[in-house]
């Protein structure tokens, strides 16, 4: 009887401690039950990193602090559990919301267990990483020294017990959670946890030495690395209970068998269908080879091949068939523009997805909706890329990498077991470069990861000028195409005339030279720096005797399902010898499948010549063609460093290389090495006084910060992770997103707003993500306008997530400032 009853007491002390409580039935999770199904997943997810032990215990006790009494009158008062009319133990728990420490007593609990061991600190390097694990997944990632030079882990482990709550929750922890924390933290846990550490101080990578930045930074990485794996397993269990159904959709197996055997039968069809053309040959060629290489060892390799050499299915190729050779779990695509992502995710599905099939084997993920302030709704609704085929944007995968708080740090362990396609590599931000290169590095030889840097202008990452910073490390055996030149010479397709001059060309004298080329070759692409310029042309030209029908302007202004349907339109008409006169921004360049006679380009970086040439000619139907380089008398581009930079670059290669060809492998490596040289000192992510209150490179900060006042103290980890994270932004100035009223959107809009209180997730997930292709991403100054205009609403209060007002969108110009679209358009 007795044995019977302390049984019946741990189970009625397991039942009194709650994680959570569902919105819909108010059924409890108990905080044993949370504890308990976090450490199995994040358990699962750190042995990705040979620590599946150490994911286990911080799963175990990252909630922890939720035994103390304070945290259980708050959540049961705020969820309805405790009546303010009848129990004293009530609180107001909306005063309370945020106030209420359960995160710090699991971290003090591993520190004490684990900082003992080892005769070299080795324990207390394990400890800090994990207490940092524990301690940060509501915040993001604490700095261990703070930018003023304060101990700040410290701070946090040595927090008062009043505040911390730790020994209240020793004495009420369930007996099973707490004795097989005890059995995991021990000697046989850090010996395997370093062993693990030890293997990213190593002197050499692929033959080159790695500086001690460089080890630093990946020890940081491999944090925020087994910090996913803890984030994920919490969000995920936190959502399932919420919402049940949720779970038969995660972690399904993937056939790569299946997906393969689709696209050899759409290859061979294609190669019976299109079999007579010298460009379809080449194609095949590099198709082939890309297969043939597949069965290469993982590591990070390039795919250079020119504009229209049939990229997007050679990558897919080889993707699938490496995947399969070693047992991957996922293809992530990283694509520059949201215009490429639907493009190439529309051709993926053609081929891989069946009716039939039970789950899309494609996501697409390329919108900042997400509030950058979580609600309870959209982390139900956010996205953690559990798809077998990704495509995301570069900010995506950079936000992943380096920013700050648990939003994109959720989906860092899913680019462990994967192969990474990075499309037009050369758009990679020039202030991220040595930490891309870095967290590249490390995914590749600590977490069996391939990548694959696809470009027709390869930007010379192993080449850099600081390499102690950090270089991409690519063996030379691992260009997938090895005789660049000659494919090039093969697939030569168009001249690029340089006709800049002296004075600059006029607006009248740009827009009559695309008369001309229209009227002679039957259509014509003009592809400027700014949107401005795009909308100044566009108004001149819609003045003259033109078919409307013929006349098409695009920029980002205009959301991605209107663009895509103005693509839809031009290609159409292309492909029946229909007119078209097309004025467009950079967005049309990288990737666009888009065929046209002539080309105008605005003087800009060679790669984006050389992109543009892409569009001019694709398919080899005129013998030759021509690409126009111009330069505008009057352009507003000072804040647009890249280009500006990359126009000054191509101009000194202009002036050098005369009449050669200026888009030959050798030039363009030319180009990139006077493009990086002088902007070697932007690569590490420079910081200035009012970001952090000193001079410093997010580089820094992120490995040895070596220039903080309090670098001196004895800590293992000296990382400002939290500064770092909150100072990173993959672009240079923060966008707004916006859903738009265009066609669908509308409706969206309208059942967005029309979500009840009580809230239903698979809805709201549902038209967040439809929605995607429906916003447009504002700039700041841009924001700022259409808040005084109030042209913008929020969709409920507090959640983060507006949509415009109707008079705001032009069916021409897309999102405008002034009602109506009528902003007179000027070129300064």
């Amino acid at each position: 009887m007795e044995i019977i009853d302390n049984i019946n007491h741990l189970l009625d002390k397991s039942q009194a401690y709650i994680a959570h409580v569902r919105t819909t039935d108010k059924k409890k999770q108990t905080l044993a039950t949370h504890l308990q199904e976090v450490a199995d997943i994040t358990k699962k997810l750190a042995s990705k990193i040979n620590v599946a032990e150490a994911g286990e215990l911080i799963g175990l006790l990252h909630d922890f602090g939720k035994y103390s009494t304070s945290f259980q009158n708050y959540i049961q008062s705020g969820t309805g559990l405790l009546n303010p009319d009848m129990d004293a133990d009530y609180v107001d728990a909306v005063a309370l919301k945020g106030k209420i420490d359960h995160s710090t007593a699991g971290a003090q609990w591993v520190w004490e267990a684990l900082s003992k061991y080892g005769k070299n600190g080795e324990g207390k390097l394990c400890g800090q990483i994990l207490a940092l694990c524990i301690a940060s997944h509501h915040s993001g990632l604490i700095d261990c020294l703070k930018p003023e030079g304060v101990n700040g882990f410290n701070d946090r482990i040595t927090k008062d017990d009043d505040h911390s709550h730790l020994a209240e929750c020793k004495q009420n922890a369930d007996v099973l959670i707490l004795d097989q924390a005890k059995n995991l933290a021990d000697k046989p846990l850090m010996l395997a946890m370093f062993k693990q550490l030890s293997l990213l101080r190593k002197n050499e990578q692929h033959g080159q030495a790695i500086s001690e930045a460089i080890k630093c930074f990946y020890i940081g990485f491999w944090t925020r690395f087994l910090f996913s794996c803890l984030i994920d397993a919490d969000r995920i269990n936190s959502a399932d209970f919420e919402n049940p159904n949720n779970a038969s959709f995660r972690n399904k197996t993937v056939s790569w068998d299946i997906a393969i055997k689709r696209l050899e039968l759409f290859l061979t069809e294609q190669l019976i269908i299109n079999n007579d053309t010298k460009i379809n040959a080449i194609r095949r060629t590099i198709s082939e080879t890309c297969k043939n290489r597949a069965q290469d060892a993982q590591g990070i390799y390039t795919l250079t091949v020119p504009t229209g050499g049939g990229k997007t299915y050679a990558s897919l190729r080889y993707a699938l068939h490496h995947a399969k050779m070693h047992g991957l779990e996922r293809i992530i695509y990283v694509i520059p523009y949201t215009s490429i992502i639907e493009q190439n995710a529309e051709a993926i599905r053609n081929v891989i997805e069946h009716e039939s099939d039970q789950y899309p084997w494609v996501l697409e993920h390329h919108s900042n909706l997400e509030p950058e302030n979580q609600t309870w709704h959209s982390k139900l609704a956010a996205e953690n890329w559990d798809a077998p085929i990704i495509l995301t944007t570069m900010v995506q995968f950079l936000e992943t990498l380096f920013s700050g708080g648990t939003r994109g740090v959720r989906r860092l362990h899913q680019l462990a077991n994967s192969i990474i396609i990075f499309d037009e590599i050369q758009t990679l931000p020039i202030n991220c470069t040595h930490l891309f290169c870095n967290a590249l590095n490390f995914l590749s030889a600590h977490t069996k990861t391939t990548a694959v840097l696809c470009t027709a202008t390869q930007p010379l990452l192993d080449q850099l000028k600081k390499p102690e910073k950090g270089q991409l490390l690519i063996p030379k055996e691992n260009h997938l195409i090895p005789d660049v030149r000659e494919l090039f010479d093969k697939l030569k397709r168009v001249e690029i005339s340089n006709k800049t001059k002296p004075e600059g060309w006029t607006k009248e004298e740009i827009a009559e030279l695309a008369l001309s080329e229209f009227k002679v070759k039957g259509n014509c692409l003009v592809i400027v720096n700014t949107k401005a310029w795009a909308q100044a042309l566009y108004a001149y030209c819609s003045k003259k005797d033109l078919d409307v029908e013929t006349l098409f302007h695009l920029s980002t202004n205009q959301c991605s399902a209107h663009r895509s349907e103005l693509f839809q339109r031009m290609r159409a008409r292309l492909a029946a010898d229909l007119p078209v006169l097309c004025f467009s921004t950079q967005l049309i360049e990288a990737g666009v499948d888009i065929d046209f006679s002539s080309v105008i380009r605005f003087l800009a970086g060679l790669d984006s010549i050389a992109q543009a040439a892409g569009r001019c000619n694709r398919n080899g139907r005129l013998d030759t063609a021509t690409v126009h380089v111009v330069n505008p008398k009057k352009e507003t581009i000072n804040q647009l460093i890249d280009i500006k930079v990359g126009r000054d670059k191509t101009g000194r290669v202009f002036s050098e290389v005369k009449d050669k060809d200026l888009l030959n492998p050798e030039n363009m490596a030319l180009y990139f090495n006077y493009y990086f040289y002088d902007r070697a000192d932007e690569m590490a992510y420079p910081l200035n006084e009012k970001q952090i209150g000193r001079t410093d490179t997010l580089l820094n900060l992120l490995s040895e910060n070596k220039f903080n006042t309090g670098a001196g103290v004895p800590l293992h980890l000296k990382q400002s992770f939290m500064t770092a994270g909150n100072a990173f932004k993959a672009i240079d100035a923060p966008t707004q997103s916006v859903i738009v009223p265009y066609k669908q959107g509308k409706q969206l809009i309208t059942e967005l707003c029309g979500i009840a209180k009580e809230f239903d997730a698979a809805n709201y997930y549902s038209c967040l993500k439809q929605a995607q292709k429906f916003s447009v991403n504002v700039f700041p100054n841009v924001w700022k306008k259409l808040l005084e205009h109030k042209a913008v609403y929020e969709i409920h209060p507090g959640e983060g997530v507006y949509y415009l007002d109707d008079r705001y969108y032009s069916p021409e110009f897309g999102l405008s400032t002034e009602a109506d679209g009528k902003a007179e358009v000027t070129i300064l």
